[in-house]
């Protein structure tokens, strides 16, 4: 049976991150544009007076069409909740609960039902906002079993990216012995968990885990077939993104504190860095200099690190503001970085771009151009979304 096409047109402004379109920026824009859809990919982008018919036509009402945003770094297998930890924070008291602890607790004495229902509804949240491609990781569980299991219900949910993290932090039992931890990650646990993942991740951190563990953990990750990502400087200077880039890692995640070297290696390396502004809003701390990794030449991706203790916000919206005010990004870049740039980071070249051949993914906003994202910041400017061809249900009508 053929596919049936869908034309949008009276496109104010059409992002496609595709050069050779339109303007000729990284962003490719043309101006009163239009969009087909057939089947679950685009089919063709250009002018609206040169469009080609199609079975089914959308009007955009003269709103700016984006590609769905590609969130390359969550958290969202996880069961709890965070709230008082949250509010102490921000009221300057003390709080000694346990942070990540308290979630593998909790995501320990969840049934297998709880976890998917917890994922599924933050996945349809972030798709209401626009978002298409989603990573998440596991984390939580911090046993073979645990896991395993949560990678497992990631996978049978259709998350697109799915990252194996047993190494996010040693838990209590392993407390006077972190080295038999890494060496259970990297090997029993490494195992269960490898047939449901695509990618390994450490937690490269003062307090969580060395260059050394990370080294160890992230090589036998590799050698299972898994590619490496790592959270990477967050906290405090140290290994985390020249281990990264020594290991070719697809992506070095937060980035808050990157020495010149740190940057030229990001820069001459294909390892992109992907920035998490929600976590330093969540959190009061320093933000990533965006603009210096992109004056080095670094690919740079947004990403909302959604996560019940950091950053519990799943809105990249919010992101490409943040990343605007405070990092010293542009909206064109910030939105590239929410788009191109998580693809880039997931090693995709069929999402976050809107030209022939791709995935239709797309985002009808409620303004006129882009820049609004950062412009009307806390604005719900996302009027519909197309996922895979498909329109998403609860966006407001065109």
């Amino acid at each position: 049976m053929p596919h049936t096409s869908t034309v949008l047109t009276n496109i104010a402004s059409l992002v496609t991150n595709d050069p050779a379109q339109g303007d000729g920026s990284p962003l490719g824009l043309i101006e009163n544009a239009a969009l087909v859809l057939e089947g679950d990919k685009v089919a063709w982008a250009g002018p609206a007076d040169r469009a080609p018919a199609a079975d089914t036509v959308v009007d955009a009402g003269g709103g700016a069409v984006v590609p769905g945003f590609v969130d390359s770094h969550s958290h969202l297998l996880y069961a709890g909740d965070r709230t008082q930890e949250f509010n102490a924070r921000m009221s300057g008291r003390p709080y000694t609960a346990g942070g990540i602890r308290t979630t593998v607790k909790a995501t320990r004495e969840a049934s297998d039902a709880s976890l998917a229902a917890t994922l599924t509804a933050h996945l349809a949240e972030m798709r209401r906002q626009g978002t298409t491609t989603v990573e998440t990781k596991s984390g939580y569980g911090l046993t073979p079993e645990h896991e395993a299991r949560a990678l497992r219900v990631a996978a049978e949910a259709g998350v697109d990216e799915v990252t194996y993290l047993g190494a996010h932090v040693v838990p209590p039992e392993y407390a006077d012995d972190p080295d038999g931890y890494t060496a259970l990650v990297a090997d029993q646990m490494l195992r269960a968990c490898a047939p449901y993942a695509r990618w390994v991740d450490v937690f490269c951190e003062e307090g969580a885990f060395d260059g050394d563990q990370s080294r160890a953990i992230l090589t036998a990750g590799k050698a299972a077939g898994l590619t490496p990502r790592v959270h990477a400087n967050q906290l405090s200077y140290g290994p985390g993104v020249q281990l990264a880039v020594e290991l070719e890692a697809a992506s070095a995640d937060h980035c808050t504190h990157l020495t010149d070297a740190d940057i030229d290696a990001l820069a001459h390396s294909d390892t992109v860095a992907t920035l998490l502004p929600g976590c330093e809003f969540s959190t009061r701390a320093v933000y990533p200099d965006a603009r210096r990794l992109l004056d080095a030449g670094a690919t740079v991706a947004l990403s909302t690190d959604c996560n019940p203790g950091s950053s519990y916000t799943s809105s990249m919206p919010f992101c490409i503001a943040i990343a605007v005010r405070e990092m010293n990004m542009t909206p064109d870049e910030a939105l590239w970085s929410a788009t191109a740039g998580g693809a880039r980071a997931l090693r995709r070249t069929d999402v976050g771009r809107l030209a022939p051949g791709c995935r239709a993914d797309v985002v009808l906003l409620d303004a006129p151009s882009h820049v609004h994202l950062s412009y009307r910041p806390g604005v719900p400017l996302v009027a519909q979304v197309w996922h895979r061809g498909e329109r998403v249900p609860d966006g407001r009508p065109v």
